[in-house]
């Protein structure tokens, strides 16, 4: 694979993780909130409580990468292990 390749590879990469933060305002929600910002981590706040329930969240925050629902404990360690 050729360098361009590779680097093209690591940005489609980037751009196709969507990040979906469902949230109340509540205040594990503004240390999630934070934490992304500060990372500068590209997120979505979803605060329809219908969608929530659609989804069958019960809890917030909750945070959704591709698909994978993340509690707070669960997405307050995979924002950490950003670089």
């Amino acid at each position: 694979m050729k360098l361009l390749e590779v680097k093209t590879l690591e940005i489609l990469g980037n751009q196709s993780r969507k990040v979906l933060l469902y949230t109340t305002g509540c205040p594990k929600c503004e240390i999630i909130k934070k934490k992304l910002t500060v990372k500068n981590i590209d997120f979505e706040e979803v605060n329809d409580k219908d969608e929530m329930i659609e989804k069958g969240i019960t809890q917030v925050p909750m945070m959704e990468i591709n698909d994978e629902l993340l509690d707070f404990v669960k997405a307050n360690d995979w924002i950490n292990n950003r670089k």
